[in-house]
């Protein structure tokens, strides 16, 4: 494996991972609540009276933001080397995941461990392991 130097961007990586942690704390900060996107979407989809504006705001930001990046800066280039078959089974493996694990790597990674909490510890060390494990399996074992 190579690193692309030319695409390496850790300012813009970095500047990223802090506007999503500051984010992530002003919410449960200001709202006292989780930032983690599965928990937001599932409360959607078994909605309780008075609580399902903020999550329809929190999801519509979701959708807003990039298309308002795509208007002022242009589509950004995406090399996506796999079908689209693969990507609806990983995508469906994720949401299973996110169901067994009580949360998802934004719940559990970002908000979970900045409260030092360790089921959110062991969950995220489990999604880093799993992700490890298949990026092995599937492009070294089986080398597609």
């Amino acid at each position: 494996m190579t690193i692309d130097w030319n695409s390496f961007t850790p300012w813009t990586a970095l500047s990223g991972g802090a506007l999503i942690g500051i984010a992530a704390a002003m919410f449960v900060l200001l709202n006292g609540r989780i930032a983690g996107i599965s928990g937001v979407l599932g409360g959607l989809l078994t909605p309780h009276r008075g609580d399902v504006a903020w999550r329809v705001a929190f999801v519509g930001g979701l959708i807003v933001a990039p298309l308002l990046y795509t208007v002022l800066f242009g589509r950004p280039t995406a090399l996506i080397d796999t079908s689209y078959g693969a990507l609806v089974v990983a995508g469906l493996l994720v949401g299973v995941g996110t169901r067994y694990g009580s949360g998802c790597t934004s719940g559990h990674g970002v908000c979970g461990l900045s409260r030092l909490s360790p089921r959110s510890l062991a969950a995220t060390g489990t999604f880093m392991a799993a992700g490890f494990a298949t990026v092995y399996v599937i492009r070294h074992s089986l080398g597609l």
